[in-house]
């Protein structure tokens, strides 16, 4: 083997086949974390994916000997939400710049407690509040199957991370469809879980409602079913809890779904159809569905009426207002004007007018809608759309100006019409499955919703189209695939 052989080949590896290596004693989880490093170094620079860098705690937390189910098993961390003692903290913000944390997430403790070894922090736009990874601090992160193009947002710098080779698994969070959007970007793997399924203690008990759900980025289906069965379960003191598995995720991946009752949609909520490269995307997957012999009807999903719209308006701006009234109270100081992005400050604006009684008429709107939803969806298993609406954006097309802060929003808008929000409203598991790459090799993710609860079904769909049509040998450019960067 070449010096470079271990970095490049075991990062090809899903997680699961590298904790195996460990398990043989066939490599050290110190090995594991030095490669992973190694790879980072070596890919990150034209990609952006990793803003803070914590190898030497990784080395430490290796050489300490993991244990658990993905021992020695490296991962980086979205620099959002979860917080790790003694690693920097900023959300995407200069307002936070210098930050660290003190203090460890539940589930940052549940990921060391199934082995995994931090070996850095990803980068995400400010707060998490938009669909593009390009904020002022950092800089954006660069999609690797083309580097002129978005990773989506807001996990973006986890989905490029993972996309690349860095690491088999990135952290990542959904408020809006944050996890879904950047896998479709990157052609990973990505589910949002079932509201309440992975803790977010201790400090919050749900956020903004509800919508806000963590787990993980992934290349192989079955690795994001045994990072899901190492973190599940409710934290000491949540409001809610999901309803428990009948059996663990990983038993599901290779399960014969059945003859599942599949809607699928061309429109959006909204009316229009997709771009003609989501759409033939979406008329492949249907045909693969109906070779895979599920039952596939086209519905109209014209869910998202004007009040529903206008609560979700109501609720984004809100959850600014909340964001920044939180880190005022740590930070002790109100943010300079300079010290938030356009979007962020104008969004802080609008929620700093939004009344009491304002927000909780937008909740129960949104109970309302859930309710419709439910009811749409109660004959069918399974409901599909392409996860995003047109291909990835150029760089540059999502950011808000002085002159036009909401510029990047709406901009941002037109590519995330299929409404990946629509589960985080319903608390439903979704996910997005990189099954289709456009003529230009960019990928396109398709996006199936799950009924509430109901991982199971999506990680036995999942499997059976992972095997159907293999993603696992195409690498981007920018990655450690063949001809790429070593």
């Amino acid at each position: 083997m070449t010096a470079t052989a271990p970095r490049v080949e075991v990062g090809k590896l899903d997680a699961i086949d590298q904790a195996a290596l460990v398990a043989r004693g066939e490599v050290r989880p110190d090995e594991l974390v030095d490669w992973a490093i190694e790879r980072v170094e070596a890919l990150n620079g034209p990609i952006n994916a990793v803003v803070a860098p914590a190898f030497e705690q990784a080395r430490s937390a290796a050489a300490a000997g993991p244990t658990g189910s993905l021992a020695g098993v490296p991962m980086l961390c979205k620099d959002l939400l979860l917080e790790i003692p003694g690693l920097g903290f900023t959300e995407g913000s200069r307002y936070l710049e210098g930050n660290v944390s003190t203090f460890e997430s539940e589930l940052a403790a549940r990921f060391r407690r199934a082995g995994l070894v931090v070996v850095g922090k990803t980068n995400t736009p400010e707060f998490g509040m938009a669909p593009a990874c390009e904020p002022a601090l950092f800089g954006p992160t660069r999609n690797p199957w083309d580097l002129t193009r978005s990773t989506s947002g807001s996990s973006g710098g986890s989905a490029a991370a993972v996309a690349a080779g860095m690491v088999p698994v990135a952290h990542g969070n959904d408020l809006g469809g944050s996890i879904r959007y950047p896998a479709s970007a990157c052609g990973v793997f990505g589910l949002k879980p079932t509201r309440a399924r992975n803790p977010l203690g201790p400090n919050y008990g749900d956020v903004v409602g509800g919508m806000a759900c963590e787990h993980v980025l992934t290349r192989s289906v079955r690795d994001s079913a045994a990072v899901l069965d190492a973190t599940a379960g409710p934290g000491v003191g949540d409001p809610y809890v999901a309803p428990p598995p009948r059996r663990p995720f990983l038993a599901e991946v290779g399960a014969d779904p059945g003859r599942l009752r599949i809607a699928f949609s061309p429109r959006t909520p909204e009316g229009p159809m997709g771009h003609p490269d989501c759409l033939a995307a979406l008329d492949e997957t249907v045909r693969l569905l109906d070779d895979l012999g599920h039952d596939v009807v086209e519905i109209d999903a014209d869910w998202i009426t004007e009040p529903a719209g206008a609560a979700i308006g109501t609720l984004v701006n809100v959850a600014m207002s909340w964001i920044v009234a939180y880190w005022v109270a740590l930070m002790g100081r109100e943010p300079g004007r300079d010290e938030l992005e356009p979007a962020s400050w104008a969004l802080r604006e609008a929620g700093d007018q939004v009344t009491a009684s304002s927000y909780l008429q937008a909740v129960e709107q949104l109970q309302r809608f859930t309710r419709r939803v439910a009811v749409a969806l109660r004959d069918v298993d399974v409901w599909l759309t392409p996860t995003l609406s047109t291909p990835p954006l150029p760089i540059g097309e999502m950011c808000g100006t002085v002159d036009d802060p909401l510029r990047g929003l709406v901009r941002g808008g037109e590519m995330i019409r299929y409404a990946g929000i629509i589960a985080n409203i319903t608390g439903n598991p979704a996910m997005s499955v990189p099954l289709v790459w456009n003529a230009a090799g960019l990928p396109i993710g398709m996006h199936f919703l799950a009924p509430f609860g109901d991982e199971a079904t999506l990680f036995r769909l999942a499997a059976q189209l992972e095997a159907a049509r293999p993603w696992a040998d195409r690498w981007p450019s920018a990655g450690i695939g063949e001809g790429a960067a070593p």
